[in-house]
Formats: structure tokens, sequence, C-alpha cells
């Protein structure tokens, strides 16, 4: 059986991890996937690590860049825009991830573009939006998190703000753009119709957080720097150091809690009115923080997770890279795939697929990431061009 998107080709003027991440995860479900990038340069993230050989293929380009295939282009030249056009016209979604308003000054917005392929979904995917008053302002995840309110609700009051060690905005518009895309070729299919699709990363940012601006809404509830705490405040929600690491616990009801504290041998502590309900303990915060900690402590982390997860209490440790994939989990779930290295013969590099499986026609990776241009003349050619017509483009630094 094909796969969802075979048959699909797609134009992919992006870069760094937004827009690609969006591209690829639709090539994951078998869509072509032409990526164009400028000559001699490339996708910024190609060398984005300072300091470092990457034969213009760092590790984080390679990821967001998996079956794909590299065609350069001067888009600052005519010549360009024509071949474009050429490219659009057997494509069905364009995206891009320039400054607003880049793309028409270049002749390829979506107004010129829908004329040659009417039907065409064309996704442009910014920090703030196509028009607005900060339109066209230029934006990167960690100006979002500040921004967007995300740093004000991560950190400890004791150090202050501080953003996450990955990048969410980036990764979670990568996969609100591919999302609104899949919905785009879905209404396409039904009315024969293309459209403009407008992806900002502040508004999938307030997105990602949609219950706390709930909360504020419609309570005037703020988070604030909590630390490692449950938003509900509760202290048996929190991560707690172990004799040899942390965990994670998140015992929040009543019936948790009991469970929490019988484990731990302090079961006596419930018939303390300062610890025997929810509002008395988050009243006494720091003291049920306290007598935990020191229960916890005189085991080490192994012995509590089996402890705590047989005894119903939600429980998870604090693990580094190196010890998640070692999860056997994951034997089972596809999310890491092994492909042939774009920079050694004979040498392979590892990469994250995808965060869903399914029964059939799943994700899958085809093709590893192309190198600079490498698929030029091939895309060319199968467009249309002559050998001579390549050949003029290479000489006068079109491609």
């Amino acid at each position: 059986m094909p796969q969802a998107f075979e048959g699909i080709r797609v134009i992919d003027f992006s870069q760094v991890l937004a827009g690609p991440f969006a591209a690829m995860q639709i090539s994951l479900l078998g869509a072509e996937v032409i990526k164009i990038e400028q000559p001699k340069i490339g996708d910024i993230n190609r060398d984005i690590v300072e300091g470092q050989d990457s034969h213009g293929l760092t590790a984080s380009f390679m990821n967001m860049n998996l079956n794909k295939r590299s065609l350069t282009l001067n888009l600052k030249t005519p010549e360009a825009v024509a071949i474009i056009k050429e490219l659009v016209s057997e494509a069905d979604v364009l995206v891009e991830n320039f400054k607003a308003g880049t793309m028409e000054k270049r002749g390829l917005g979506y107004d010129v573009l829908k004329l040659v392929k009417p039907d065409l979904i064309y996704c442009s995917i910014s920090g703030y939006g196509q028009d607005g008053p900060k339109a066209g302002e230029a934006a990167y995840d960690g100006a979002i998190q500040a921004s967007s309110g995300m740093m004000s609700q991560t950190g400890h009051e004791s150090t202050g703000p501080t953003r996450t060690g990955f990048a969410p905005v980036d990764m979670g518009t990568g996969l609100n753009a591919a999302f609104a895309i899949s919905a785009s070729l879905y209404r396409r299919e039904q009315t024969g119709l293309g459209q403009r699709i407008d992806v900002a990363m502040m508004d999938t940012a307030v997105v990602l957080q949609a219950v706390q601006y709930s909360d504020y809404f419609n309570q005037g509830a703020l988070v604030g720097l909590l630390g490692n705490m449950s938003p509900t405040r509760q202290p048996t929600g929190n991560v707690f150091p172990t004799s040899d690491g942390q965990i994670q616990i998140t015992a929040l009801t009543q019936i948790q809690v009991e469970k929490l504290f019988s484990i731990l041998g302090i079961e006596k502590r419930l018939t303390d009115g300062r610890f025997s309900t929810m509002t008395s303990r988050i009243e006494n915060c720091d003291a049920v923080a306290d007598f935990v900690t020191l229960a916890l402590v005189q085991k080490n982390t192994r012995y509590w997770l089996e402890a705590l997860a047989k005894g119903g209490v939600p429980v998870a440790e604090v693990r580094s890279v190196p010890d998640v994939i070692e999860d056997p989990q994951f034997d089972h779930r596809g999310v890491f795939e092994s492909v042939q290295s774009p920079i050694l013969d004979n040498s392979q590099v590892t990469l994250v697929k995808a965060g869903y499986i399914t029964d059939q026609d799943g994700p899958s990776i085809r093709s590893k990431p192309p190198r600079l241009g490498e698929h030029s003349e091939e895309v060319l050619t199968e467009a249309g061009f002559s050998d001579e017509e390549i050949a003029s483009f290479r000489e006068n630094g079109i491609v």
C-alpha cells in the first residue's frame, strides 16, 4: 500500500529547524521533497557549529533533512525565479521561512505562484506571522521562549527565568506546520482548492501553553517560577534526590499521597493536621519536602522506581540522553534509525525519525541527508532543462 503522501511533491525553501522539520515529517510519509539552497552556502544549519568541520552536514542538519534532494539556486536572478516557477508547476506544496515579505520581493509570493499552480499549498513559517506590527522581525527559539511567557514559568525563584535546554518552539512549530500542511492536502482532496498557510512561532508557543493562558484568562492564575514543582503547588509533586540520583514524583491525589507516605515508611505523618490534607500540605510545603527527601535519600533510584511504581505512585528517573537511548522500550518504537553517512563511506549516522508508528505504511527513511547541491542536475533534468541549459546555469552562477 502507498504511504499517505506518496506522489506529493514539496518545494522546501526553509532553513535551520522549524521549516525543514515540517517538510521532513511530510517526507517520512512518502512525499518527495526538493530542498532549495543558496549556492556555496546552503542552509545555515549545515555549518552552524563554530570550530567544527562538519563537511556542511552538522548532525542537526542531517536530522532535519532526511529524504530530501538538494538543488542550489541563486534566487536573486530572474533565471532562478523562472526555474522555480517550472518546478512549482509540478509541485503540490511549498514551504518557506524567510522574513515576511521576502518571497514577494523575489517574485515568488503566493499570489504569483498560485497563477502557476492554482491548487498550490503555500506554507509560510515566520516568527510573528505575515502581517501585523511585528511581521518581518527576525525570531529565534530562545527569543520566543522569552517573549511568549515560557521563561516566566521555567526556573527557580532563586535563579530567575531560564530557557529550556532544547528548542521547543522550533520543533513545535515544525510539527504545527506539518499538521497544517496535512490538513490542507486533505482539504484539497475534498475541494480541489489550494491554500495559503501562515504559521507563526509566537502563535505556536502560546498554543503550547494553552492551559496556562486559559488559567490566566479565566481564573487570573499565573504559574510563576516553581522550579520542578507541580503547577498544583503540592509538595509531593516534585523532583527529589535519592542516594545515587534523582527521581520525579507526581503524587497529587490524596490516595497517591497516602500510598507514597506508606511506601516511604512515614504514614504516621498523615495523622498530623499539618500534613493530613492537600491544603494543609501546601501550607506546610517546606516541611513536607524535607521529610520526604530525608526518606528518599536512604535508598537508591532503582529501589524507589520499583517500589513506587509497584505501589501505584507515578514516578520517573531524571535521565540523561545517553541513559534514554539505552532504554529497551525503544527497541520496539523505531524512533532512532541508522542510515548511511553522507560524509564517510562504509559508515552510518543515527538519527531521530518520528514520534509515532503505524501498523502499515508508516514513517520511513528512504534516503540519507543531501550534500549541498547534490541533486541539482538531476532535478533540473527532470524538470526538462537540457544539458546545455544546465551548464549555462552553472557558468553564470545561477546553480
